[in-house]
């Protein structure tokens, strides 16, 4: 089996490195256990188990795919694999046929597995579960991280995930499409926003300053800045500035407390503002007249009214980011970073592209998937004891010739 593509050399690539070992292995035990697979897996595929083994075994080859194109993200549903074949104590052959990180196209076969029908048959419903969603979020990171190739991205899927597993396959996928986009010349992901998943990013903690509530409790932005800052001097300050709709009047207070944290570049302002107002200072025209000052082409040409509300539209918009910009150069600080968030998925992404939004770090969770039904892999039997067979419909899922096998290794 093909081996997951080199990490990189330097200090980035061997913490990444070390990162992967530790969460590389064996699964636990109890994820492995016969008790858990078969209360986790669909009935149907336990029934076959039972009858396959009372009538006799055979050997089979199942193809995985996804209907729609991909980043192969295979590692996780791999770890698993492998651990439940060795538990197991059965011969299992992986052909993966796309590298971790590669485009995949729709029904192509990520890769083939061949064993016992007996040892794989009640399997099929984990292993899915393992795969599909990770590749479509590490497509999703990776054309958000190709749209915006010179700015950093910060990882905020935590909160949006349904519990740890979920957690660690997001933070994954995300990594994984980050990596691909790097490839290309990309910053990617530098980090996320918890400590258990930042190994997947080469870090040993995750990055962030303050929450809304922060601000809440000490009464003022400024106030919230000045305790970070009294607590962690140390560290470079991110400061939230839509807690009272006062973003610029805000940013420009927290920057004049703080010159020399400001003309050293360790402090940035994050715009949250959320879609049920404008940023300060903005309405529908001035939105337009921002825009018209630095990207004016971005508004010429037709726009869908999603495209229209990232543009120039209440909340995050390419215009918010540009006005405070203009605000903070204005007022002598022009190493003052932005730091950007609220919904930016792959499609809002590429619009700020299209307006050259002066943004430095993007911090989403929005690779996660938003079409559910997007992320359902599939497995298919296409060989029985050598014999190609599969049923109508899907016979390009058959392997053709030797040099599909050639990446052919045993778990």
């Amino acid at each position: 089996m093909n081996k997951p593509a080199p990490l990189g050399g330097g200090t980035l690539g061997a913490a990444l490195a070390t990162g992967l070992a530790r969460r590389d292995g064996p699964a636990a035990p109890a994820e492995t256990s016969d008790a858990h697979i078969t209360a986790r897996t669909d009935s149907y595929f336990t029934r076959t188990k039972q009858i396959v083994a009372r009538f006799g075994d055979a050997r089979v080859t199942y193809a995985v795919f996804l209907r729609r194109p991909v980043v192969s993200a295979p590692r996780l549903m791999l770890d698993w694999l492998r651990a439940v074949a060795a538990a197991r104590g059965t011969d299992v052959r992986i052909d993966v046929m796309h590298d971790e990180g590669q485009w995949v196209g729709a029904g192509d076969p990520l890769l083939y597995i061949t064993g016992s029908f007996v040892a794989l048959s009640d399997l099929e419903t984990i292993l899915l579960q393992k795969l599909g969603a990770a590749c479509v979020a590490a497509h999703n990171a990776y054309q958000m991280c190709a749209e915006l190739p010179k700015v950093a991205f910060l990882a905020m899927e935590a909160r949006h995930c349904a519990g740890a597993e979920m957690q660690e396959m997001m933070a994954y996928a995300a990594s994984v499409g980050s990596r691909a986009a790097q490839k290309e010349g990309a910053r990617g992901f530098i980090g996320n926003a918890n400590d258990a998943t930042a190994h997947w990013f080469g870090q040993k903690a995750g990055f962030g300053t303050m929450p809304h509530a922060l601000i809440g409790y000490a009464g003022s932005t400024l106030r919230a800045a000045e305790m970070f800052h009294e607590t962690f001097p140390d560290q470079p300050l991110t400061v939230l500035v839509d807690y009272f709709g006062r973003e610029v009047t805000d940013a420009l207070a927290v920057a004049e407390r703080f010159p020399a944290l400001a003309a050293e570049g360790r402090l940035a302002m994050r715009l949250d503002t959320h879609g049920g107002r404008f940023l300060e200072g903005l309405d529908p025209a001035e939105s337009y007249a921002v825009l018209e000052r630095h990207a004016p082409g971005a508004i010429r040409r037709y726009r869908s009214e999603t495209e229209l509300r990232h543009l120039v539209g209440t909340g995050v918009s390419a215009a918010a980011i540009w006005k405070m910009r203009e605000a903070l150069d204005q007022a002598g600080f022009p190493k003052v970073r932005i730091v950007a968030s609220s919904g930016f998925g792959v499609g809002k992404c590429r619009v700020m592209a299209e307006a050259r939004a002066p943004i430095d770090v993007v911090g989403t969770g929005s690779f996660i998937p938003d079409a559910w039904s997007e992320t359902y892999a599939t497995a298919d039997i296409v060989e029985y004891d050598g014999v190609p067979r599969v049923k109508v419909g899907r016979e390009f899922l058959l392997r053709h010739g030797e040099a599909r096998r050639k990446n052919g290794s045993p778990a």
